[in-house]
């Protein structure tokens, strides 16, 4: 079954070059174009995507509300930013807001694809430019000292959690893998993010890279 992808780009152009890349790959059907945030909040109800590629400065209500909203109406939703942004304060209000992975517009097509197909498999991306500012340490806001205390503060069951959230991996998946039931998981879920002070799964992962647990 194809994949329905939903693109939010306000320059014309761009966006027709796009839904060209992405309608060449047979798993993928562009189901709808839009060129501002309310329309693509709109369309996320109508046209039901399973992802939707997301500008983050478009003309109306901005990329970042847009996406707060369709993940507050529609969770399962995914979304991929695409920007030229990359600053911090960009990548921390998106990561956020909700969106599940956030690939720059300098991406080459073969990046641009992994990134698309990464998120719908459930996994968050980030292009390595971003994680380069994960690891220098944005998610504290250059407080290193403030994200090495809610690190230590975690369990080492805690960390394995947080490392396997980070690779992609489902509730059920994490519970099999370390014989317990997915109730202690999602227990473990949700000390992480009151423990780290993050929200979702895409800022645990960015906290997961700044401490190195992806390296490995």
């Amino acid at each position: 079954m194809k994949r329905r992808v939903l693109i939010a780009e306000d320059h014309a152009l761009l966006r027709e070059g796009l839904k060209a890349l992405l309608s060449a790959d047979p798993d993928i059907d562009v189901v709808g174009e839009v060129a501002d945030g309310r329309d693509a909040i709109r369309l996320a109800g109508t046209l039901a995507p399973d992802l939707i590629l997301m500008d983050l400065t478009m003309p109306g209500i901005h990329g970042t509300e847009a996406i707060l909203e369709i993940k507050k109406r529609y969770p399962a939703t995914k979304i991929l930013a695409l920007t030229v942004h990359k600053t911090e304060e960009y990548i921390r209000e998106t990561l956020q807001a909700g969106a599940d992975g956030y690939a720059l517009k300098d991406a080459t097509y073969a990046e641009l694809m992994t990134a698309v197909k990464c998120v719908l498999s459930g996994k968050t991306y980030l292009s390595p430019d971003v994680s380069e500012k994960i690891i220098s340490g944005y998610l504290g806001g250059g407080k290193a000292q403030s994200t090495d205390s809610a690190w230590n503060s975690l369990t080492h069951r805690e960390r394995e959690v947080l490392k396997l959230i980070a690779e992609g991996r489902t509730n059920k998946h994490i519970a099999d893998y370390l014989s317990v039931s997915v109730k202690t998981v999602e227990k473990h879920r949700s000390n992480l993010m009151r423990k780290l002070g993050q929200h979702n799964a895409a800022t645990l992962t960015a906290f997961a890279i700044e401490k190195g647990l992806l390296s490995s």
